[in-house]
């Protein structure tokens, strides 16, 4: 259906809500998928701004600009384990970031954000909240970092942004996650959309109060429209591509998505587990994590995300049982002929997953072959 479109130079440059003098848009798409997640996250029509991002770290970059211009002598917080794209907004737009410790979950220390706001407590605070880390799938505690900022004084002085790349187009639709929601004192959120709706073409959205993106906008004549993004011209093709997902699967086709992907990642965890490989899975998540393979060759075989000494999969609607089992049967052959024969040496990851999840000897975990 969309095919026909190809041929066109569709640009929706500017602001979505504003039109321009170029006619070759889709700005009612664009429209109607931002008034799909204002819903989702509770924010009334006229209270909301948003575009569509060419990505999730534009996203980022545009709520923490917007963070920045509310509170220019702001110091950003983020967890050591948030997205690359949060620091180098910090870089680009020279503001202080103080990294904040994590938990063995990836999930951010309390404590220790905690103590750095008490260190900083005569400047505003601008917080990247990660709803699903980048390599665990961890959630940070949006209630949490709320009272932790109230307590510490800086009512009125904090702008919070939620990165949700993945899980943020999750977790509304696990009953027993948290909720996270304009109702609450954040400023803005953002998710992209070539990850869990699967568009074709890297895209994200963000979504802003109104009343915040104020600080951004501008005129611009020779458009006859006004700005408020990262890039002015945006992509007029994805808008289409996620309207029509949007309205194909609806709030039960992702929920039943999401069903689908919790239940496969916590079945690739266990077959891991029972074939002897220190694996864990947080809580409401999909990216199941585990010890690094041996061998780059089968890493890139199976393009594999790998950090230190771990690598994560992360299981998506379109990954069937099927593949996780031959995923798992791969892995257990080549592990052993990464060992030439010997006794298979389980390496330790009781750092990163935690002692609980690892299988090595030091931490007395016996391979449990299936």
């Amino acid at each position: 259906m969309l095919a026909q479109f190809q041929n066109l130079s569709i640009n929706n440059v500017g602001d979505p809500f504003i039109e321009s003098n170029y006619g070759v848009h889709s700005r009612q798409f664009e429209v109607a998928v931002l008034d799909w997640f204002a819903r989702l996250w509770d924010i009334q029509r006229d209270e909301y701004w948003g575009y569509i991002t060419n990505g999730g770290t534009e996203g980022n970059m545009h709520g923490l600009l917007v963070g920045r211009e509310l509170f220019p002598d702001g110091v950003i917080y983020a967890s050591r384990e948030s997205h690359y794209s949060v620091f180098k907004a910090a870089r680009m737009y020279r503001v202080e970031c103080i990294k904040i410790d994590t938990m063995v979950s990836g999930e951010m220390n309390y404590a220790d954000f905690h103590s750095k706001l008490l260190q900083n407590t005569g400047k505003p605070a601008i917080v990247n909240v990660n709803i699903g880390t980048t390599v665990k799938g961890a959630i940070d505690d949006l209630d949490r970092i709320i009272r932790t900022l109230e307590k510490c004084g800086f009512q009125d002085r904090f702008y919070i942004h939620c990165d949700g790349a993945l899980a943020g187009l999750m977790i509304p639709f696990i009953k027993e996650a948290p909720k996270v929601t304009f109702k609450k004192p954040i400023g803005s959120i953002s998710v992209s959309g070539h990850k869990f709706m699967g568009c074709p073409i890297p895209c994200g959205v963000v979504i802003t109060r109104l009343e915040h993106v104020k600080v951004l906008a501008m005129d611009i004549e020779y458009l006859s429209s006004r700005d408020a993004t990262i890039t002015g011209s945006h992509n007029g093709h994805t808008p289409m591509f996620l309207w029509y997902t949007l309205n194909k699967k609806g709030y039960r086709g992702f929920r039943k998505e999401v069903q689908k992907c919790l239940r496969n990642a916590h079945y690739l965890t266990n077959r891991l587990k029972a074939m002897g490989v220190s694996a864990s899975l947080n809580a409401l998540s999909s990216t199941v994590v585990f010890e690094r393979p041996g061998d780059e060759v089968f890493v890139h075989k199976w393009q594999l995300a790998c950090e230190g000494s771990i690598a994560h999969v992360v299981v998506m609607p379109n990954v069937g049982v099927e593949l996780l089992d031959g995923f798992v049967e791969d892995l257990v052959i080549k592990r052993s002929s990464w060992n030439k024969g010997k006794d298979i040496s389980v390496p330790c990851v009781a750092n990163d997953i935690g002692a609980g999840n690892c299988f090595c000897l030091h931490h007395n975990k016996k391979p449990r072959i299936a």
